[in-house]
């Protein structure tokens, strides 16, 4: 599958209202920030992918729309404004007019390599036909990626238990090594876990800007002891001349 057969939808809420349990993670990075720029870096991962060949962001946000429009990437106002699987079916919709295969996927996964993107999607590919098929995240219950082929609805259930909830549906789970694939990032610890695989460039950023106001500051040098004065008492005289 070396052409760019792929359009992926990646949705992304507003930013005000993204990423909550985010919150105050990066000391003196504002939360609007942070959710940007993990957008912004798994966008950027998806577009450098070679089996790609275009991307649909849904999303009502300016900021986000600004970001990503001009990276190069489709902007579709969300306009259902009915969550997470609303959004995916919408973009999944103006995807699926080019005809090619389609992919969901979440707008947290800041170290994503497109190596391993593409190596999914390949995985995908030369599966069984017409069946559905998805990644689940790092511990196995949420789902980072959901593809279906040309003609196929990619009926999205994202969400608490969304794994559980693809199988159920007919999708059928991946399993290949792609962590950076996996990591998706909701909480601190998943942040710091994306960390130890390698952020993307304005993820990085941010934590490295937060690392450095974070840093204790120096302790104080020795005080200076006083002056001397020259005296010649005690310890003798400078010049070392006879009487």
């Amino acid at each position: 599958m070396r052409q760019r057969t792929w359009t992926v939808v990646v949705p992304m809420k507003r930013l005000g209202v993204a990423k909550s349990r985010l919150r105050g993670t990066l000391p003196a990075v504002p939360h609007e920030e942070l959710a940007l720029a993990l957008a912004a870096d798994t966008v950027a991962a998806v577009r450098a992918c070679p089996a790609v060949a275009g991307v649909v962001m849904v999303t009502s946000d300016p900021r986000v729309a600004a970001a990503v429009g001009a990276a190069g990437v489709r902007v579709v106002p969300d306009a259902p404004d009915a969550g997470l699987n609303a959004a995916f079916r919408l973009g999944a919709a103006v995807a699926a007019d080019g005809g090619g295969w389609v992919a969901g996927l979440t707008a947290d996964l800041p170290a994503l390599r497109p190596g391993e993107l593409a190596a999914a999607l390949r995985a995908i590919a030369a599966g069984p036909a017409g069946v559905r098929r998805f990644v689940a995240d790092a511990p196995g219950t949420g789902t980072v990626l959901l593809a279906a082929p040309p003609g196929v609805p990619l009926d999205p259930r994202f969400g608490v238990g969304s794994a559980e909830a693809h199988e159920a549906s007919g999708a059928l789970p991946l399993a290949g090594d792609w962590p950076t694939l996996r990591q998706d990032v909701d909480t601190a610890a998943d942040l710091a876990a994306a960390a130890r695989l390698g952020l993307g460039p304005r993820t990085a950023g941010l934590a490295a800007r937060a690392s450095r106001r974070a840093a204790p500051a120096p302790p104080p040098g020795p005080r200076p002891g006083p002056r001397a004065t020259g005296s010649t008492g005690a310890t003798g005289s400078t010049t070392g001349r006879a009487g």
